[in-house]
């Protein structure tokens, strides 16, 4: 039995990885970015599958199954991310954002290729008011055709990330397939950010990389958000900061503006906070290294996400944040890749 896969809005290959860790033949990724495109294709060791710069719009119309040489219904698992800023609860500004449709066109792919199963992640907040019709409307769609869909909302910190991450996981597999499947229970052991990042040595003070690890290499902090770090402990964020520190939008109390963790630095013996497209700034979180005077560098990032020591991104600094940001942390995509095959091979 082959168990292929696609990789659509494969973003750096966090799904890939983990789901070729499971045991997956991954066929192809797309992905719009070309950047995440160029970091696939820059990791032999990982990915020997092909990897194009596509909009998902392309895709369809039959040009996905044509690629990877497979018939409506034969392909194994379809698994994808759709993008999720316009759902997310931090953005500020209109309910509705373009982005959001790229879920329904998921569904259209999904509708062509008719895989045996199909994996969608997505940030929590497609639940709320900015997500909910359209995820009823790709649930709706996907039982017309013949799916059991299930979903639920997984912490990464439970699955072998060293992350507080929440993600909401729909798994749908065909009737013919069977309709009982659950999701994977959460392991016993519990990963922290000293677990993960304390074994790397200081970054060079001047701002260029370590000689060992191009991507460990500090930032520059002004001399205010220098006093900002050195003024708060582990765990601690803007919350503690003296007020002659805080910014002017900072003065009024977290409680009611929100944004606690802002200035924050991480706790060597807890998860790390949810990494985010801009977690290379300790002003965006809780961020900072839980002891240098530092935030965190995009190897540390790339390590709490679960990405291999030696696994290499292209593009620019911001374009690399985002790219770890934005992925699917392997290690949790490795635990749901296995739990469906496992699943599919019980019930034969």
């Amino acid at each position: 039995m082959r168990f292929t896969c696609v990789d659509s809005f494969s973003g750096a290959g966090g799904l890939s990885l983990g789901l070729s860790k499971a045991g997956f033949e991954v066929l192809l990724s797309f992905d719009i970015d070309k950047r995440c495109i160029e970091t696939i294709s820059r990791n032999p060791k990982y990915f020997s599958h092909p990897a194009v710069c596509e909009d998902i719009k392309n895709m369809l119309g039959g040009r996905l199954l044509k690629d990877i040489g497979l018939k409506q219904n034969e392909l194994f698992l379809l698994a994808g991310g759709p993008p999720c800023q316009g759902f997310s609860v931090q953005r500020i500004g209109d309910d509705i954002d373009s982005r959001n449709e790229l879920v329904l066109l998921y569904g259209k792919l999904i509708e062509e290729v008719r895989p045996m199963f199909f994996i969608m992640e997505n940030v929590s907040g497609i639940k709320g008011k900015r997500g909910k019709a359209i995820l009823s409307e790709l649930v709706g769609n996907m039982e017309t055709i013949g799916y059991t869909v299930h979903k639920e909302l997984l912490n990464a910190e439970n699955y072998g990330v060293p992350q507080r991450r929440k993600r909401l996981v729909l798994v749908g597999e065909r009737k013919d397939v069977g309709a009982s499947y659950s999701f994977p229970t959460q392991l016993g052991t519990r990963h922290t950010v000293r677990d993960t990042i304390e074994f790397l040595p200081k970054p060079p003070e001047d701002g260029r990389p370590h000689s060992e690890y191009p991507l460990h290499r500090r930032d520059r902090l002004s001399k205010t958000n220098l006093l900002r770090i050195k003024a708060i402990k582990q765990g601690q964020g803007r919350d503690f900061l003296p007020a002659e520190l805080l910014n002017d939008c900072h003065r009024i109390d977290s409680s009611i503006i929100g944004h606690r963790n802002v200035y924050g630095r991480m706790s060597w013996d807890e998860v790390a906070p949810t990494i985010t497209a801009r977690f290379d700034s300790f002003t965006r979180g809780l961020f900072g290294h839980p002891e240098q005077d530092r935030s965190v560098t995009l190897l540390e990032g790339a390590l709490l996400q679960t990405f291999p020591l030696d696994f290499v991104f292209a593009g620019s600094k911001i374009e690399i944040a985002r790219q770890i940001g934005n992925a699917v942390p392997p290690n949790l995509a490795e635990v749901l890749g296995k739990s469906i095959i496992s699943y599919y091979l019980e019930k034969r």
